[in-house]
């Protein structure tokens, strides 16, 4: 399954910002919950598991004898993982798919504490095991489970580029000669775009609404990561942005686990596999109006 854009249909929409509740979806003996029409409105996609069992998995006793989960996240990703400043609600795809992945646990929305962790830390902070799982556009590859596992998939993309709304210069990555390409510390986008492409320099910081206000400035001319992430600033500011040409990759995102934790993440990918339902409504309410569409993919 790939994600595509629909042409055209990002200007003029907003990303759904609807925060779930903690009416959380799911018991291990059925993931995927009931939930109608109505609940999903108003965001009661499931329930919260009740006397879970996971024998077997060190980071699932963790969670149980804290008496809370701790998920790594990311939060300027609208649409995806975002947190609001004044209020400090966090909504998106990821933050649905995170509580989700908890309530399944026996956890609600008040034991879920969240840890905004850039790319480049990732596989050190579950490594040290100062989170419990990660979700945030967390890109499955050969490299990363050479320290870490990794649950899913549960969303593929692919990597694209966002330019000013009146650039006409770059339509894809053959186009970055003598371009300046910014993007984010430890991702797997930007290490593509040096080894496969030949821009004239590039950029690092720590999030990518850092690359956003650059471009805004004119200090960069291009800003790469995957196209569902890209979406979302779009749909925020279509006045200002656009995305160039079409993906030229395929990114597979799935949930950071400790390595050999096999217990956690075949109870993730059980969840995922009998979950259409819950993960189709949060794909609805948080990914398709910023103009993406995507179908459910197999896990691994």
């Amino acid at each position: 399954m790939r994600t595509t854009r629909i042409a055209g249909a990002i200007a003029g929409l907003a990303v759904a910002a609807l925060a779930l509740t903690a009416c959380n979806s799911g018991s291990p003996a059925d993931p995927g919950g009931d939930a109608g029409a109505g609940e999903e409105e108003t965001g009661a996609l499931w329930e919260v598991a009740t006397d879970v069992a996971l024998e077997g998995s060190p980071t699932f006793d963790n969670m149980t004898e804290r008496g809370k989960v701790i998920i790594g996240v990311k939060n300027d990703q609208p649409g995806l993982g975002y947190e609001d400043a004044a209020t400090g609600e966090r909504s998106g795809f990821d933050i649905g798919i995170a509580q989700w992945i908890a309530a399944s646990l026996g956890f609600g929305e008040d034991q879920i504490e969240y840890q905004t962790i850039p790319s480049a830390n990732r596989e050190q902070a579950i490594v040290n095991g100062d989170i419990d799982y990660y979700v945030g556009t967390y890109s499955i590859t050969d490299k990363r489970k050479e320290q870490i596992d990794f649950a899913g998939p549960y969303f593929i993309t692919g990597q694209g580029l966002l330019v000013a709304a009146d650039n006409t210069d770059i339509n894809g990555p053959d186009d970055l000669a003598g371009k300046i390409v910014c993007s984010v510390t430890g991702s797997t986008p930007l290490q593509r775009i040096r080894d496969e492409f030949s821009p004239g320099d590039t950029v690092e910081y720590d999030t990518y609404s850092q690359c956003v206000e650059q471009l805004k400035a004119g200090s960069v001319d291009a800003i790469t990561t995957d196209e569902a992430i890209l979406a979302g600033y779009v749909a925020q500011d279509p006045d200002a942005l656009k995305i160039a040409g079409e993906p030229f990759s395929e990114e597979r995102y799935g949930v950071g686990l400790a390595k050999g934790d096999t217990v956690l993440q075949q109870h993730i990918n059980d969840l995922f596999t009998n979950g259409g339902d819950v993960w189709q409504a949060l794909f609805d309410l948080n990914l398709a109006p910023a103009g993406i569409q995507g179908t459910q993919p197999a896990v691994d």
